[in-house]
């Protein structure tokens, strides 16, 4: 990954359970953001995936809705030097305006 910093309205989903990345949601919900990207890459897509429908569905049902998503991939160099292309996902989620 890059050293930039992750801004705050971004869940970075990796290898965790799914709940993890379900509270780190929640809590940014929470403290008041409105729109929060949901990323992954590989693997995690179906995580990322996951994530977003437990919270739409399970936690917050009828307030949250998908504004976006985006999906492609990233040419990454794997430790033996070989190039190879990984998926990625984006998904933006907004609290619905009441």
């Amino acid at each position: 990954m890059s050293s930039q910093p992750t801004p705050s309205n971004v869940v970075l989903v990796g290898k965790k359970p799914v709940m993890n990345y379900v509270l780190a949601t929640l809590t940014l919900l929470n403290q008041g953001v409105n729109e929060i990207v949901v990323k992954a890459r590989g693997r995690a897509i179906s995580k990322a995936v996951d994530t977003v429908e437990i919270v739409r569905n399970r936690f917050l049902p009828g307030k949250i809705d998908v504004k976006e998503v985006k999906i492609g991939s990233q040419t990454v160099q794997g430790q033996d030097g070989r190039q190879s292309r990984v998926s990625t996902i984006e998904i933006t989620i907004v609290r619905k305006e009441e």
